[in-house]
């Protein structure tokens, strides 16, 4: 290396080493204003709530918007998003409860919204999962609520229905499978374990590239890593997670059939968000079982100039065919022609839960 490229280079490192000075320095005076909003709200009886997701969704907007480059919007999401964690994990860090063990796309989800400072709380069951909020063992929890190309997820919908939780946000997750293994070669895989979903979605290129081999659905692509890592001539369809903790080697990367593959997850608590500016509310209602009932169930949503963005049926578990439907609108229950559209819907619909309003994903 020549002198002047060591010294060309010396002066930038420098310059590099005063930012993360200055930068330290402003992460730290960050943390002490967090604690300070801590303090603020313990005098006013209102310590635990530390964590506001619509006050986060609007920091991380923010962010967005006045990012310049050449980091990407991304990039910075992710970066605050971790700040926020650990100047909450001052306080106490957050308990989330999700479907587990670790490495699921779960865990995953749950990271993304919360950061790395939170206290993860992996579960045998998304049962469970509601059960460790609702007892208040946990202070959120983070569950699966529909894929791009599989649909609802059923378990998921049954437990919103009774549950006494709130939907206070969402995580929209881009799904990636690999195919892991600890053989070297396509050829010597006899087995192939995973999720059932995650098969379904790489069904295609299974049949493709593995078309003799068994197929094992087990309750989790974790467990499915677990099993593989530990059995000669098997193979496990997971992300990037469940290869890392796992450690085994990605024999081949982005299998899933569908490019745009993605998931839907909910964040619950024991209460929903304020108005962010940019939010959504679910609902569930049901119909009665005649003509046209559902479409006058809709219409105050377009009389009130409301965006539907999402309708599920799903049978109604108490009477045999007969169906309740789920719901999501663009705008805040707060928003006066939301606010209009449910009150309007409350006089119509039989049976009407409001499962929450919450800011919309940032990512």
């Amino acid at each position: 290396m020549s002198d002047d490229l060591q010294k060309e280079l010396a002066v930038v490192r420098q310059k590099i080493d005063r930012v993360d000075g200055q930068l330290l320095e402003l992460l730290n005076e960050r943390a002490r204003h967090a604690q300070e909003v801590g303090r603020i709200k313990a005098r006013y009886g209102e310590a635990g709530f530390s964590y506001r997701p619509e006050r986060e969704a609007q920091v991380l907007q923010r962010i967005r918007e006045i990012n310049r480059g050449p980091l990407s919007s991304e990039s910075v999401t992710w970066f605050f998003r971790e700040v926020m964690s650990a100047c909450l994990s001052l306080e106490q860090p957050l308990g989330i409860a999700f479907l587990g063990p670790l490495g699921t796309f779960s865990e995953s989800a749950a990271t993304r919204h919360f950061g790395h400072a939170a206290r993860l709380m992996p579960q045998a069951s998304i049962d469970d999962v509601f059960r460790e909020v609702e007892a208040a063992h946990a202070d959120y929890a983070v569950v699966p609520i529909e894929n791009s190309t599989e649909g609802a997820i059923g378990r998921t919908l049954d437990l919103l229905l009774s549950t006494p939780l709130k939907i206070c946000g969402e995580v929209v997750l881009r799904i990636h499978q690999h195919l892991l293994s600890n053989e070297i070669e396509l050829g010597r895989v006899a087995t192939v374990y995973s999720h059932a979903q995650s098969l379904a979605q790489c069904h295609e290129w299974l049949n493709r590239s593995l078309p003799l081999v068994r197929r094992v659905p087990v309750g989790s692509n974790a467990q499915a890593a677990q099993l593989a890592a530990g059995e000669a001539g098997s193979a496990a369809i997971a992300g990037q997670a469940a290869a890392e903790r796992y450690r085994l080697p990605m024999l081949a990367r982005n299998i899933e059939d569908e490019p745009n593959n993605t998931t839907r997850f909910v964040v619950l608590g024991r209460h929903d968000a304020g108005p962010s500016g940019r939010d959504k509310t679910s609902l569930v209602m049901s119909a009665q079982n005649r003509t046209g009932a559902l479409s006058g169930l809709l219409a105050p949503f377009s009389e009130a100039g409301v965006s539907m963005t999402r309708l599920e049926s799903r049978p109604a578990r108490h009477t045999l065919w007969e169906y309740v439907f789920f719901v999501d609108l663009d705008g805040h229950r707060e928003d006066p022609p939301v606010r209009s559209a449910l009150a309007e819907l409350a006089l119509r619909a039989p049976y009407l839960k409001l499962l929450g309003s919450y800011p919309a994903a940032v990512y």
